[in-house]
């Protein structure tokens, strides 16, 4: 069935007003928990290319100098705070520092996360307490204060980082595991309510990465290729292949995508 005039017309519109720039985030100010090491290194330097200022909360000064000036090197601006997250009240002090020193925030990334490894019967409550304390409070600590803000200036985007074990229930991290349920749970009930705010709430779920949490399971020859054959893609993943989807849903090419959790696992969920 042919397309009528008016149809063409309307598609015509739609696709003269998508363009490259809905990735570019100059302007953006974004706070990244844990973004002084590892991927959440990854998810800052990423943001930063594309044009946004960060803010930076974490436990520890570990990585600042080597973080600092890659985000520096691509023209952004770059603020660190060091800081517990499970306390009370950190949430709020970190949102109105970012405040204070961008004047704005636009994004928030809940990348700050721990495991800890140990079959069921083995497992200890201070454990489960730690894991769940800033893998799970924190977040909703955290979402709660960029919430408020977003809310008033009616604009902002919400990314949680949850895991193969937002689907799955794994083998020898029961905390870990809960924890990530509940990542996937707080995006989508956050997605629910804010989304009248125009605020996207959503979740990256990573699937196997390179990255040092992973080593010990690469070196065990049997766990490794197991895990492989699970894999169409055919390989671990490389850090930067998950940061094209943290640039994505922190831009408005996402202003669509809502409560969802994107796994970026070549695959492994399929099989």
């Amino acid at each position: 069935m042919e397309q009528s005039a008016e149809e063409i017309k309307q598609n015509e519109a739609a696709l003269d007003k998508f363009k490259m720039d809905f990735f570019d985030l100059h302007g953006k100010a974004a706070i990244i928990t844990g973004g002084n090491t590892g991927l959440g290194q990854g998810y800052a330097v990423a943001l930063a290319e594309a044009g946004a200022d960060l803010f930076i909360p974490a436990h520890s000064r570990r990585g600042w100098a080597t973080t600092g000036s890659m985000i520096e090197k691509r023209g952004q601006r770059v603020e660190f705070m060091q800081i517990d997250l499970t306390q009370s009240g950190a949430a709020d002090k970190v949102v109105q520092k970012a405040l204070a020193t961008f004047g704005h925030i636009d994004i928030l990334i809940n990348n700050a996360g721990m495991i800890r490894r140990n079959p069921l019967l083995e497992s200890k409550d201070e454990d489960w307490e730690a894991v769940i304390n800033i893998n799970l409070n924190a977040v909703y600590h955290m979402s709660m204060a960029a919430s408020k803000i977003f809310a008033e200036q009616k604009s902002g985007k919400i990314i949680n980082i949850g895991s193969m074990l937002s689907f799955q229930g794994g083998k020898f991290i029961p905390s870990y595991t809960a924890s990530k349920h509940g990542v996937a749970g707080l995006t989508k009930a956050f997605a629910s309510e804010m989304g009248a705010y125009n605020v996207q709430v959503n979740a990256i779920a990573p699937g196997y990465i390179k990255t040092a949490n992973t080593a010990p399971i690469r070196a065990d020859k049997a766990r490794n290729q197991e895990i492989l054959d699970r894999i169409p893609a055919g390989h671990w993943a490389e850090p930067a292949e998950l940061m094209g989807v943290a640039v994505f849903l922190s831009s408005k090419a996402a202003d669509y995508v809502n409560g969802h959790v994107l796994a970026v696992d070549g695959g492994y969920l399929v099989r």
